[in-house]
């Protein structure tokens, strides 16, 4: 069997779309990409690859094309969970065939296979009472409104910083992944594999039967708990940002480069990183460190191989 070193990398949002895409196809395939080659980076220094990545944009572009299709056409929509395995399914494709070429490029004989994955969660979790998981785009107030007269059940929050209003959803937190134990085989046995893709479809288990539920998990948290649950020696998370900070945004800004999970964890509850940005991936870290893990990275994509290196990012250890 195998002992390399088994790395879980979560993509981040700018490996599919970056600011200016519309969101077509052509250019989340061409993102992806151009993310490969970092991802092939990982698979020709000898380590053992799992990818998982984030679903936001896509998710909410997904469930826009199933309301105008009952609309204009009187197709049956998909419910929340349907559309989170849609997603898991086009964007695992563009990672498994991009991945794929650029491994043949190199003359690396690896293949890549994606698991629609199921993430188990709790139905007494408070977050399905507490919506806060944007998804889909940004509207402008009177598109907001306009959306919910509609549909007076969806729920908006303005975000100020980037000028507009997203759909919410509830995100709660993830407790087992269901595919785990096929996952962690499929790494043994040599494949590099996407999973947990868009955070996992969000399942509730009651008296023996499994049924979806209307949310959207976090992506980081949900990495992390397949990486602690398939045995991972390192978990990165890849962003748009070059590592966590202490104050961020204001003048007197530090970034962390190398810290204990005990110390980001008093950071954390000092309350240094922001909720709808950098808190779900230093949490992640910090969950992925306590539950034994060897090292935690959040570090920007372009920046990858140094962060692995261990000269870029944030690195978390125990």
């Amino acid at each position: 069997m195998d002992r390399s070193e088994l790395i879980v990398v979560a993509l981040g949002g700018n490996a599919l779309l970056r600011r200016g895409d519309k969101g077509s196809f052509e250019e989340q395939y061409r993102n992806v990409g151009d993310a490969a080659k970092y991802l092939a980076d990982i698979v020709e220094a000898g380590h053992r690859l799992v990818i998982t990545h984030g679903n936001g944009p896509q998710v909410g572009a997904t469930l826009l094309r199933h309301d105008a299709g009952q609309k204009l056409h009187s197709i049956p929509a998909f419910p929340m969970d349907a559309c989170g395995a849609e997603t898991q399914g086009f964007i695992g494709y563009i990672i498994q065939q991009n991945l794929r070429n650029e491994l043949k490029r190199r003359g690396i004989d690896k293949y890549v296979i994606t698991v629609v994955t199921r993430v188990i969660v709790d139905k007494n979790d408070p977050a399905f009472s507490n919506p806060t998981k944007p998804i889909g785009p940004f509207y402008t107030k009177e598109e907001m409104e306009k959306i919910k007269a509609e549909h007076p059940e969806y729920v908006f929050v303005e975000d100020k910083a980037r000028g507009g209003w997203r759909r919410v959803v509830p995100s709660p937190d993830p407790k087992i992944i269901a595919e785990r134990h096929a996952i962690r085989k499929l790494v043994d046995e040599g494949f590099i594999v996407v999973a947990s893709g868009g955070g996992g479809i969000p399942i509730v288990e009651e008296n023996g039967r499994a049924y979806g539920v209307e949310a959207v998990i976090d992506k980081d948290l949900a990495g992390e708990k397949l990486a602690e649950l398939i045995g991972a020696d390192r978990f990165i998370i890849l962003t748009d940002v070059d590592g966590a900070y202490l104050n961020y945004g204001k003048p007197d800004q530090k970034k962390l480069e190398k810290v204990s999970a005990a110390e980001a964890r008093r950071y954390l509850e000092q309350g240094h990183f922001g909720s709808g940005s950098m808190l779900p991936k230093v949490l992640a870290c910090i969950r992925f460190i306590e539950a034994g893990g060897k090292e935690a990275v959040i570090a920007e994509l372009s920046q990858f191989k140094e962060a692995l290196a261990g000269s870029a990012g944030t690195h978390f250890t125990p």
